[in-house]
């Protein structure tokens, strides 16, 4: 049996998921899980990597379809709530799933799959009222057999379906269990996309595995969320620098008494987590104010879920993301895959039972991601005295300008401590004389502020060829549902004309 389901018996009477003021125990989640299973393979004996999708809003609904799917020997495709039709088509369509497990509130959007494919549609409602009935063993579930596919964000290209077996799984739920010492007492507020490997390995596996709670909102609020730290119940807590941002935001406009309330919440918690894009130092040192509490910054990938991780106890470096996690091994080499020294950028690459088995239906993709073995991440880093600091996505932080390689977080970073400045995301755009140029998306907190001040501003802080050369005031960045700013659509407003 799948080891993650297997814990669960051993801690059948505690609480495993909380949605909606309403618990539910471990004991419940395999009763669920179990007569979801049994529905999805209905006369069959084993699904046989069969793809589900599914699409419900996290919740206990929503551990009890993975698995549920799992138990019965399918591979778990998550489909993201937030998503147009048309991406939840394409997931469809290149997986070839067999059937999509849903609730009621997105009947409406995935009707037209059915119209489209020949597909099974479950309602989970429906699945959930109907009796148990005695049925045979459920399939033995071999570890090295594919367990899920999660789709990459699309940041760079197409969005690839990221095919990870159990045994992949399991190993990224315990480097994180082991690194970050999660316990059977411990309890995390989930408010990230359980499309995406954050919010399903690093948040509700772990806790699973661990048997703790994980509590889910019924969706995304400020005030809910310091409303659930101030009942003093969960004691860790992980978003995306986006989110860090928006609560540091919301408290600033606290009065003094309820900012009290929430100071006394943060002394119950033993862990703070921020990862998914690069966490600015000005919101690691605000929320370090706030909170007293020093963000732990991680990095990871959807292909090998997390790679490298600050340290749990000891010091936290701002603007660097640690050492590697326990069983995973990291290399740094140059354009021809020559391992660099120390201090010399270069591109991460990985190894570890932690790394993906393959894109789905895509076997040159994945190939052409690995050299002698090791996943070439496309991820720019520098091994700096004790720990990885990130410069930069090669193909999107990295820009190469006059025969410099530039990184883009860096320029950000200074910009940030600019006093009118709310936000940036700085991008290369294509120059037929440099190669690239710099261009610069601005978010402006006082809108009198001029580009030619901010240039005066820089020119004490950057060297002329990091200096940005275009610049665009927007009032907000574009982003994916991750928070992450998706810098190949800001390049697309630059190269049609967007700047100054």
């Amino acid at each position: 049996m799948i080891n993650l389901i297997e814990n669960a018996f051993n801690h059948s009477e505690r609480i495993a998921i909380s949605d909606n003021n309403r618990s539910y125990t471990y004991r419940q989640l395999l009763e669920a899980s179990e007569k979801i299973a049994l529905a999805l393979l209905e006369d069959k004996k084993d699904l046989d990597e069969a793809r589900i999708a599914f699409i419900v809003a996290p919740s206990f609904e929503y551990v009890c379809i993975q698995w549920g799917i799992w138990r019965a020997g399918g591979i778990a495709v998550p489909l993201c709530v937030k998503h147009p039709y048309d991406a939840i088509k394409y997931v469809i369509e290149d997986t070839h799933a067999q059937a999509v497990v849903f609730s009621n509130n997105y009947r409406g959007l995935i009707k037209p799959l059915f119209e489209d494919f020949e597909l099974r549609g479950v309602s989970i409602e429906a699945v959930m009222v109907t009796a148990q009935k005695e049925k045979p063993r459920l399939p033995e579930i071999p570890l090295d057999r594919r367990g899920m596919i999660i789709y990459t964000s699309g940041t760079t290209g197409k969005p690839k379906g990221v095919v990870s077996t159990h045994q992949n799984i399991e190993a990224q739920i315990e480097s994180l269990v082991t690194s970050w010492e999660w316990t059977k007492e411990d309890r995390i507020l989930n408010i990230l996309p359980l499309h995406h490997v954050h919010g399903i390995i690093n948040i509700l596996s772990c806790a699973l595995w661990s048997g703790a709670c994980c509590e889910f909102l019924e969706k995304f609020d400020v005030k809910k969320i310091f409303d659930v730290f101030c009942k003093q119940e969960v004691n860790l807590f992980m978003a995306v620098p986006t989110i860090y941002y928006q609560l540091i935001h919301y408290w600033k406009e606290l009065t003094p008494a309820d900012q009290q309330k929430i100071d006394v919440s943060f002394k119950n918690f033993r862990l703070m987590v921020s990862g998914s894009a690069a966490l600015p130092i000005s919101t690691l040192e605000e929320w370090e104010k706030i909170s007293g509490h020093t963000l732990l910054e991680r990095y990871g990938m959807t292909e090998m879920g997390m790679a490298i991780s600050n340290s749990y106890k000891g010091i936290r470096k701002p603007g660097h993301i640690g050492v590697p996690l326990a069983g995973v091994i990291i290399r740094i080499v140059d354009e021809n895959n020559h391992t660099v020294v120390d201090g010399i950028s270069g591109e991460i690459q990985v190894k570890g039972p932690n790394v993906f088995k393959e894109y789905w239906g895509k076997p040159n993709a994945t190939k052409g991601s690995f050299v002698d073995g090791w996943f070439k991440t496309g991820d720019i880093a520098v091994f700096d005295k004790d720990s990885y600091k990130i410069l930069g996505r090669n193909s999107v932080d990295i820009i190469k300008s006059g025969g410099y390689k530039i990184s883009a977080l860096e320029i950000e970073e200074v910009l940030r401590n600019h006093p009118a400045i709310k936000d940036c995301a700085v991008v290369g755009i294509p120059d037929d004389e440099w190669g690239e140029i710099i261009g610069v998306s601005l978010i402006m907190i006082r809108d009198q502020e001029t580009i030619p001040a901010i240039k005066e501003w820089l020119k004490d802080k950057l060297p002329g060829y990091k200096t940005p050369r275009k610049y665009l005031i927007q009032t907000d960045l574009p982003r994916n549902v991750m928070g992450k700013v998706t810098k190949k659509v800001l390049q697309k407003i630059f190269i049609e004309g967007g700047n100054k």
